[in-house]
Order: C-alpha cells, then structure tokens, then sequence
C-alpha cells in the first residue's frame, strides 16, 4: 500500500519536505552537525563539493573528501529535529517517492555526529574528544515508536532506580551504537561512555535561573550512576535519538563529542572553535581509512 501524502510530504520539485533534498542529493555517509555555520567548517575541507541546498536550520553539502563521497547536514537542535532528519534521509533512500511503496532493497546509512558537549566526570577534560558507546533517552521522544527492541532494560532499571526517576516523567532508554563505526572511530585520543540526552538545555539538564527543579540532585544522580563499569559521561541534546531511529529503521550511528566543557569542576575551554575543528579533521580522517 502506497504512502499517502499527508504522511510522506513532497515539495513541488519532488525533494522531501523538510530538507528540500532528492536521493540523488545525498551520499550513503553522512556528517550531522547541530549548526548550520559548522557545515562549511567541515566541507571547508573536502576535495570537491558537489551539491548544497538550505531550507530553514537543514543544510546539506554533499561532495568529496579524499576521494570518499559524504554529506553533512545541519539537524539544529533537539531530539523533536532529529526525528525530522532521520526519518526524510531514510525516506530518501527506502522509498521510492514516485509510487510511494517501501522499497524491497533495504539501504543502510552510516551516521557520524560531530557535536559539541560538556562532562560530568572529573577525569573527562575540557578539550577531549568522547566516543558515545550508549545514549541515554531522557527526553521521551522515542516513546512515540515501538522501541522494545532497541532498549537495555537491565540498565535502563537500575539507572530508574538509582535516580528514583519520576513517574511523571518518560521512562528512561538506552540505546547503544554501531559497533562498526566505533571501532572506526577510535583511538588513544579517545575516551568512551554513556552519554545522556535531555530535551532542552536549561532545566532538563538541571540548570538553574529563575525556575526550580522538579529534581534539584538529578545530575548528582546522573553523574554518580555506574552499571558494571558503564558511567554516564556527558550530557547534549541528540544522541539518544539519532541512536534509537537509526536503530529502528537499520541505520549506522556513532556520536563524537568534542568535549568544552566540565561541569564536576566547572571549567570551560579557552578556544572552542579550536577543539571543534581537530574534532572534525580527525573524524574526517577517521572515515577515510
């Protein structure tokens, strides 16, 4: 049965709604970045660019680095934009936007993010790069598709437990990554752990202005969590939710967290810009070999 169109939306061009893009537009690998000016940061870089389009926070440059064709697009911020990318990209590459029917060929994509994140363990600098093992949903926007497949329900217990989470809040998921694309990424420079993805930046990572929380010790909670050796290392807003739809719809995700901030000893890093565009020349490098 073919898709109807208030479900699967199409410009007039053809292109998928949101990212105004076409399957010819975009490469099998993909960057995603949060900020749309960090997209040239990283196609700066490549040997040719082949395609770029924009339409509202969604860029994507497709072109070469290194002879390897990739994209990257810009996701803005939050889990709620991530539901967008992921699910037009596989549109892109799993339906045929033509007839509107599933193909039978399923076509996997490789997913690197290249974020920016602050972390919550003393021996995790400012200025490091940190390798996404797992995410952990806190922000319950997976809750909306079947995830039993796809959650850890040992850890995802005990972290509830440990935490005393709130019933009136979504239940916790962990979600881990593509081995593969670890394993690629790797190296003495990098650390790893469970990174922790919240819906907002502001109370739901328990920071304070004028608002109390509904849990003032929550990030104590968090930090201090460890299940067999797995600690909770740093905390963004993404991660959980390009881990758990990439999961659900047969797609490979990693996340690199250029580390610029600690918030166990409050520090912050003196040049951002500076770890931010090592980050993404080692990815980059990472990618090609």
């Amino acid at each position: 049965m073919n898709i109807q169109n208030s479900e699967l939306i199409l410009n007039k061009d053809g292109s998928i709604y949101h990212l105004n893009l076409r399957p010819e537009h975009i490469a099998n690998d993909f960057i995603f970045v949060g900020d749309q000016d960090r997209v040239n940061k990283v196609t700066a870089h490549f040997d040719k660019i082949e395609f770029s389009t924009q339409k509202r926070e969604f860029k994507t440059t497709t072109g070469y680095y290194k002879g390897k064709r990739l994209s990257v697009i810009s996701t803005g911020i939050g889990p709620d934009n991530i539901d967008i990318v992921i699910n037009e990209l596989d549109a892109l590459v799993n339906i045929d936007l033509e007839t509107r029917l599933i193909k039978k060929e399923h076509t996997a994509l490789n997913i690197v993010r290249i974020g920016t994140s602050g972390s919550l363990q003393d021996d995790i600098p400012v200025d490091s790069f940190l390798i996404s093992t797992h995410s952990l949903d806190i922000n319950g926007m997976l809750h909306a598709y079947q995830i039993d497949k796809i959650s850890n329900r040992d850890i995802e217990k005990a972290f509830s437990k440990h935490t005393n989470w709130s019933s009136k809040k979504a239940n916790p998921i962990i979600i881990q990554n593509s081995k593969e694309l670890e394993v690629k990424l790797s190296s003495k420079q990098t650390f790893k752990g469970i990174t922790a993805t919240a819906g907002g930046f502001y109370g739901p990572q328990g920071r304070v202005l004028r608002l109390p929380l509904q849990d003032p010790t929550i990030n104590k909670k968090i930090d201090s969590f460890n299940f067999n050796g797995n600690r909770i290392t740093n905390l963004e807003m993404e991660t959980s939710a390009i881990y758990g739809l990439s999961k659900l719809l047969g797609h490979n995700a990693c996340s690199m967290n250029a580390i610029l901030a600690n918030r166990a000893n409050g520090t912050f890093s003196s040049d951002p810009g500076k770890i931010v565009e090592e980050l993404i020349i080692y990815t980059l490098d990472k990618l090609v070999e």
